[in-house]
């Protein structure tokens, strides 16, 4: 290619940019519910209204939290929930007209590794702040350290500013494919899918929380034979150690000890603490399931009804 043709692609490279940092500025609001450091977050169109998403970690308060939208109006907003597993948190602004230069995000799914990708901040009021990138990779499903479920983590080769967490990753069409945030996992650039955004905004909106279950037990991965294994009639090698019970938690009300082996759970073996947290799906909370442990050496099953992470 030559070199005025290089010239003239870059330029229209630039030129697109710019215009998509235009386009999704006009969602993109700056959140003060922190002392010292504002945040960002971005308007979300749901079945029945539009709300305001940004990451859980940038709400040091629950109440007087206030937004200030892309025309600059300062308003209030109201927490709808908040959900610190995946790091999200909802937002309503009650009587507000957000008016015709102020729109909900647009969306966008086919997010792929090595799309070019933007994260806009607007962690002051008086304007947006841009960091570009492709994206390295997509990790996922998982869970998050917390033991929230993600559909897929969203890595690029961005830069978290501060007060960028809340904002959103966006495409070259100007389409939020992501949500930034700088605790989400250990590596400061990585965002939630849009599929995390979607159901956990709707379970917020519904609930006020995301609903989980637990046994009430601390637990370490602990070998098990072949031979205690072929007993059990499993074929896994590892299960969990039960080493700390809490006292009237569901675990203690149905008679486990410390010692216990856990190594199924309502049919589902469990051979590390991701695949228990699996097993406490919020369906199950309230209903009896069979605990299968190793108890001694010997297999036995014990009834324990699931009760809800408070």
């Amino acid at each position: 290619m030559a070199d005025g043709q290089a010239q003239t692609a870059l330029s229209a490279l630039s030129d697109q940019l710019a215009d998509v940092v235009q386009s999704a500025s006009r969602s993109i609001v700056t959140i003060a519910a922190r002392p010292r450091q504002t945040a960002t977050g971005f308007l979300w169109k749901t079945d029945t209204e539009t709300i305001v998403l940004t990451a859980d970690h940038v709400l040091e308060r629950e109440d007087e939290i206030l937004v200030t939208l892309p025309d600059k109006r300062e308003v209030k907003a109201q927490l709808i929930g908040r959900d610190p597993t995946s790091d999200l948190a909802a937002l309503r602004l009650p009587g507000v007209d957000l008016g015709a230069d102020v729109v909900a995000a647009e969306v966008g799914e086919n997010l792929r590794v090595g799309n070019l990708v933007l994260v806009i901040g607007r962690p002051y009021s008086d304007g947006v702040r841009v960091s570009f990138g492709a994206v390295s990779s997509i990790d996922g499903p998982r869970r998050s350290s917390q033991g929230g479920e993600i559909e897929g983590v969203i890595y690029a080769d961005i830069t978290m500013y501060p007060g960028f967490s809340g904002g959103p990753l966006v495409d070259l069409s100007g389409r939020v494919v992501g949500l930034a945030s700088s605790q989400l996992t250990r590596q400061s650039s990585s965002a939630l899918p849009v599929a995390t955004l979607r159901r956990v905004a709707n379970t917020l909106l519904t609930h006020g929380r995301v609903r989980r279950g637990y046994l009430g037990v601390g637990t370490q991965q602990a070998p098990i034979s072949a031979a205690l294994a072929a007993k059990a009639g499993v074929t896994q090698s590892s299960g969990l150690l039960v080493v700390t019970i809490e006292p009237n938690s569901p675990a203690d009300k149905a008679g486990l000890f410390i010692g216990d082996l856990i190594i199924g759970v309502a049919g589902q073996p469990v051979t590390d603490v991701d695949s228990l947290r699996g097993a406490l799906t919020p369906d199950r909370l309230g209903q009896a399931v069979q605990i299968k442990l190793l108890r001694g050496g010997e297999p036995t099953d014990v009834p324990v009804t699931i009760d809800e992470r408070k």
